[in-house]
């Protein structure tokens, strides 16, 4: 036979766990998803200005943005209108697009809509002018790619490619996918 005396708390226990979990879910605040509520920035900053080194001191990249947006969910940092200038052996790049979406570790940018790419002539190597819709650009190893459409001038010689690849900031560079090149002869030179 069961004591009564012995369930009565068991029961009384019982109620009150139950009494407290439907009195938790009735008083409870909706929260926001907490992805919604993370969709947003973290941290936006105006004017940025961010400079990469090289292990000797030297600078070798200058970033500059009128707006900077770090996205937490992703790790992404987006750029407005933002300005890279590149520096290898002495000699300038400068990259300019609309926007840029740089990535974890700044290892990677990704420039997008009105990419230009300008480096001032030098002593026997003629100025450089690249305009494309995107690029990706390793500010560190000094490379850049694009699959997008790309015009590039180089002194007189105008190239017209389907995308790009450079190494090494454009020390060696490949136009890919139907390249149409234009170079006009040297004065002096005959056929």
């Amino acid at each position: 036979m069961i004591n009564t005396y012995r369930v009565y708390p068991i029961v009384a226990l019982a109620l009150l766990a139950g009494a407290s979990v439907w009195l938790e879910r009735i008083t409870r605040i909706n929260e926001p998803n907490a992805a919604a509520v993370h969709s947003g920035p973290d941290f936006i900053a105006e004017g940025t200005r961010v400079v990469g080194y090289a292990a000797d001191g030297s600078q070798r990249y200058e970033l500059i943005a009128e707006r900077l947006s770090h996205f937490p969910q992703d790790d992404i940092t987006r750029l407005e209108q933002p300005r890279l200038r590149m520096n290898n052996d002495g000699r300038e790049t400068h990259i300019s697009a609309q926007h840029a979406d740089v990535s974890p570790g700044g290892e990677q940018v990704d420039m997008q809509g009105d990419v230009r790419v300008r480096r001032p002539a030098a002593a026997n190597d003629p100025a450089l002018a690249l305009d494309s819709e995107t690029l990706r650009v390793w500010p560190d190893a000094h490379r850049a790619s694009t699959d997008s459409p790309v015009q590039m001038t180089r002194g007189t010689t105008h190239a017209q490619a389907l995308g790009m690849r450079a190494d090494n900031l454009f020390g060696t560079l490949e136009l890919i996918g139907k390249v149409r090149v234009n170079m006009p002869r040297r004065q002096g030179s005959t056929s």
